[in-house]
C-alpha cells in the first residue's frame, strides 16, 4: 500500500502536467494546422492571398502543390503551398 502511495505522488504530477501541456499547446497548434490545410484546399481562382513574405497576391490556378498566382498585373509566379499564410477577406483587411 505505501508503494502505490509513494508510486502515486511520484506520477499523478507528470500525468497533470502532460494533460496541461497538451490542452494548451499541442491540441490548439493541431486545429490552427485543421484549419490552415482546410482553407489551403478550398481556394479558388480569384481568392487573395498573403504569402509569408508579405506579398498580396490573386490566385490564378490551384494545383497540388503550387499555387499560381498574380501579384501585380504583369508579374505571375508559381508559389508552393506551404508560403501561404492566409486567405485574405474582409475581416482580415481592416
Amino acid at each position: 500500500m505505501q508503494n502505490y502511495k509513494e508510486l502515486l505522488t511520484s506520477v499523478l504530477p507528470l500525468v497533470v502536467l502532460f494533460a496541461i501541456f497538451y490542452f494548451f499547446i499541442i491540441r490548439p497548434q493541431r486545429v490552427q494546422q485543421k484549419k490552415h490545410k482546410e482553407m489551403l484546399t478550398n481556394l479558388q481562382k480569384g481568392d487573395k492571398i498573403v504569402a509569408q513574405g508579405g506579398f498580396i497576391c490573386e490566385v490564378i490556378k490551384p494545383e497540388d502543390t503550387f499555387f499560381t498566382v498574380k501579384i501585380n498585373d504583369e508579374t505571375i509566379v508559381k508559389l508552393a503551398k506551404e508560403y501561404v499564410a492566409y486567405k485574405l477577406d474582409d475581416t482580415n483587411s481592416k
